[in-house]
């Protein structure tokens, strides 16, 4: 028979060879050849350290100063391709440029910017008070009325409200900086569904604007990108510091 005071004791000892197990399981687990070489200390921190992909949420005063801007197409493609007429200009040089330019006001004024490319591996988890993604539109002759800029946010969006505030912030003060009309009726599902929308966090409002068509906007979006980016700034200034402005809705969707 066992004392009475072995058996704390005995409790101990268990605790102790179960610890040892927990603690050998997770360094086998987190094993790799890599890890034969350098301080223990430093294999224990990588042992601890959290997995990529792991978002904790940051505080919303610092996301409140956090704006993402991505630069259309850049990273991926050319996006629209215009012809020989019109210099041969490449959608992504014109995106970019307008971002740049974007990025570089918005730290005048105070923000951290982030300026992405299309498929940037930062926008998995993306926490910021908005992500705008530049784009432009057709770089061949459509129609007369092909002309002027189009704003969307993705239609599940997790805050309706702050998504329309968003959009109607943008398009208001980019049609008033720029006076180039909104281009009503076509939003696409290739906007309201930009892949974007599905990969950064939940609390980042968002949305993607098509500052003009190509071909017949080209003057003012080539040879006057700083007022371009002045209509974008101006609009995001509007969201962040909740201005006044006319509410909007989302807009239909054309085929």
């Amino acid at each position: 028979m066992k004392r009475p005071q072995d058996r704390p004791r005995s409790g101990r000892i268990l605790q102790t060879t179960l610890s040892v197990a927990i603690l050998l399981a997770t360094l086998f687990t987190g094993f790799s050849p890599k890890m034969l070489t350098g301080d223990l200390s430093d294999k224990f921190n990588l042992l601890l350290t959290p997995r990529s992909g792991a978002n904790p949420a940051i505080p919303a005063s610092e996301r409140r100063l956090r704006i993402g801007i991505v630069a259309g197409h850049w990273g991926h493609d050319s996006g629209a391709v215009c012809g020989t007429e019109l210099n041969n200009t490449e959608e992504v040089e014109v995106n970019y440029k307008i971002a740049y330019l974007v990025q570089q006001e918005l730290i005048t004024q105070g923000f951290q910017v982030d300026l992405m490319q299309e498929f940037d591996p930062r926008l998995n988890g993306y926490q910021a008070a908005a992500l705008v993604s530049i784009h432009n539109d057709s770089c061949t002759y459509v129609n007369e009325e092909a002309t002027g800029f189009k704003v969307a946010a993705a239609q599940s969006s997790h805050d309706p409200n702050l998504a329309n505030r968003l959009t109607a912030c943008l398009s208001d003060r980019y049609g008033r900086v720029t006076g180039l009309p909104f281009h009503a009726g076509s939003i696409t599902n290739d906007m309201t569904g930009y892949h974007a929308f599905d990969e950064i966090d939940a609390r980042t409002t968002a949305a993607i604007i098509e500052t003009g068509f190509l071909y017949r906007n080209y003057d003012i979006l080539t040879q006057h990108p700083d007022l371009i980016a002045k209509g974008v700034v101006a609009g995001i200034i509007c969201f962040v510091n909740t201005e006044s402005v006319e509410p909007t809705h989302l807009l239909p969707l054309t085929p």
